[in-house]
């Protein structure tokens, strides 16, 4: 079925459909035996003085009723995940499991739950009443002649299978093929589910491409050495290092800072890149009025990646995010900065920030929370104050949280009191409408909720557009700069192993003092716009962020980090340098106008830069590198 949907993205040869359809055969074999092996076991272990009994029939029934629930809803449920993801289950889902009631919420009102539940039971009657008819069941309760050496010897072969799959079998090994359709119809759901259930964090040094530590770190060292930066210890692997102000005869700045985070918007929902539903009015109108950045790429393809990538500035580590991650705490983030100078920090989310480890993290790091929470507690260990978002203030809400307006009309009121103490504040906003099931309230835009991903995108348009003209007659307003940037691109999966224009992303800095509207076109990432931002403001502040001041790069310097949760790739220019967990390097030829990967030869100084950045990231992150100083 995903064959035909997919069709037109697949790669069609007779000798990749044949080998397609081939290992997909295989690890089907091998999630079968999983799933038969109770049976079997039970088959084998069970006296035939039990057969046909009360207990037995119970048994056989339940068992096989359960198996078949299990495989019809998990292919249902495979149908949504593709639709989504386009992709097998992998670690999204595993999270996702956790996460049940964000997530069974999301599902029932994206789609008619109770149907679907009823068509599955539905179907297990009759794949239940198929065989009854046929005197099956009956032949299993009545059977006295089969040995125990023969049931040993039918069981034995299901065993072994099961054994060789779980334990010798890793779901990677699916993937032969360069297009990624091809390689993720080639494996099972259900096997792509448990091996990243077992396998969603990787050890760099183990699965991945690596340098002399030494020699990684310096030539990550070397890179911030052409500015004016100065290491602050030098003798340590580490990069830490001091940040001189952009114009010493310059004012330094302090002005309040919004960051808005916008749930899944890339690039191509703009008019300014060529969309032509006219979805984003006032993001399109923004943009001539901002520093834009025309050519800002995201780090990965989840909100956490997004907010690693923004609070940390980092590459992406392998596996899950920082954020979903033991240690996440303590870290030194650009709050760090910004507390440094005086600031107090808040993250606004409009669901439960429990969701995602958001609140752990976030109130780990010095922020007030402010959600809409609170069922569970954060950890014992974390103290910080959390604000609710009261049901007084809520004029909408599904299962990921309340409306962009109700979390904006939070914010306002926040900074109200924040200019009414005389504090200087700096929020984190994550928005929450741009997302499945995409419905919001009736009558604000064109498309009506629930309907579609551009009818949320509009939706989330027309609040930031009111949240603005509404912040311009406050008093805090002309001394507040406004940062806006998605957290990634929609649906990022895309036919190659790393799709470079889907995280392809915007990014604005609006009502900046003293400064005029430009667009930078510079090949950046999400890690860059805070350094960006400090420079903006000249401030002078102590660093342990990979990001730099993009207005400092010269041409050689522009890069930007993309990658998925197994994937590692540096993109300069056209360039693309991909690193694998089977310790793979690939070096592709990026055509933006396809948005093809064509191979190259590997350059040995590019690979090595890459290596360098990833195998840095991931040491500094495993020894304590990345640790708060505050």
């Amino acid at each position: 079925m995903f064959f035909i949907w997919n069709f037109s993205e697949v790669d069609k040869t007779v000798i990749h459909i044949f080998f397609t359809f081939l290992i997909g055969f295989i690890y089907d074999l091998g999630t079968v035996s999983l799933f038969v092996i109770p049976h079997a076991i039970y088959l084998l272990i069970v006296p035939k003085k039990l057969y046909g009994s009360i207990l037995d029939k119970v048994m056989i029934h339940s068992i096989y009723s359960l198996s078949l629930f299990i495989i019809l809803f998990s292919f249902l449920s495979e149908i949504t995940f593709w639709d989504e993801f386009k992709s097998r289950f992998n670690f999204i889902a595993v999270d996702y499991l956790v996460y049940t009631s964000e997530v069974l919420k999301n599902i029932n009102e994206s789609y008619p739950l109770p149907i679907l539940i009823g068509s599955i039971l539905v179907l297990v009657f009759i794949l239940i009443l198929i065989p009854k008819r046929q005197q099956l069941f009956k032949a299993v309760f009545n059977d006295n002649t089969t040995t125990f050496k023969k049931r040993a010897l039918n069981t034995l072969p299901i065993v072994l299978i099961a054994v060789i799959f779980a334990l010798f079998i890793p779901n990677q090994s699916a993937e032969q093929f360069k297009n990624r359709y091809n390689n993720e119809l080639a494996k099972s759901g259900i096997y792509s589910f448990f091996a990243a259930f077992r396998n969603n964090e990787l050890s760099y040094t183990e699965f991945y491409n690596t340098l002399d530590s030494q020699k990684a770190f310096t030539l990550v060292e070397n890179r911030f050495l052409k500015t004016k930066d100065s290491l602050i210890q030098p003798e340590k692997l580490g990069i830490l290092r001091n940040i001189k102000k952009a114009d010493t005869s310059a004012t330094l700045k302090k002005p309040n800072v919004i960051f808005i985070c916008m749930e899944s918007l890339g690039s191509k929902r703009l008019e300014y890149f060529g969309s032509s539903r006219n979805i984003t009015p006032n993001l399109d109108a923004l943009i001539d009025q901002s520093v834009f950045f025309t050519n800002l790429f995201a780090t990965g393809t989840r909100t956490v990646r997004g907010m690693e990538a923004i609070t940390l500035s980092i590459p992406p580590t392998p596996g899950r995010s920082i954020i979903k991650r033991k240690n996440n705490s303590n870290l030194f983030t650009v709050n760090d900065i910004f507390k440094n100078k005086g600031y107090t920090s808040s993250f606004f989310y409009g669901g439960d920030g429990y969701f995602d480890n958001m609140d752990t993290y976030f109130g780990g790091n010095g922020f007030k929370i402010v959600d809409r929470g609170s069922k569970f507690l954060l950890n014992d260990e974390i103290k910080t104050e959390r604000i609710n978002i009261e049901d007084s203030e809520v004029t909408f809400e599904n299962a990921w949280g309340v409306c962009d307006e109700d979390i904006f009309s939070k914010v306002l009121k926040e900074a109200d009191k924040s200019f009414d103490e005389n504090t200087l504040f700096f929020d984190f906003v994550m928005t929450t409408s741009n997302h499945r099931p995409y419905t919001y309230p009736e009558g604000k835009v064109k498309i009506p909720s629930g309907q579609e991903r551009d009818g949320a995108i509009q939706y989330a348009d027309y609040s930031i557009g009111k949240f603005l003209e509404i912040a311009k007659e406050k008093p805090w307003f002309d001394n507040t700069v406004f940062i806006i940037m998605s957290d990634h691109c929609a649906a990022s999966s895309g036919r190659w192993e790393l799709d470079v224009k889907n995280y392809h992303i915007p990014a604005y800095i609006y009502n900046l003092p003293n400064q005029k509207p430009i667009k930078i076109t510079k090949q950046c990432s999400q890690i860059d716009i805070f350094p960006t931002l400090f420079a903006l403001l000249n401030w002078d502040y102590t660093s342990n962020l990979f990001g730099v001041n993009i207005l400092e790069m010269q041409p050689e310097d522009e890069r930007a980090f993309i990658g998925n949760y197994r994937k590692l790739g540096l993109l300069k220019k056209d360039s693309l340098m991909v690193l694998g967990d089977q310790k793979t390097t690939t070096q592709y030829k990026w055509n933006k106008e396809t948005n093809e990967l064509l191979p190259q030869p590997i350059n040995l100084s590019f690979l090595e830069e890459t290596t360098a950045y990833y195998q840095v990231a991931d040491y500094l992150y495993h020894h304590e590198g990345l640790k708060s100083r505050n």
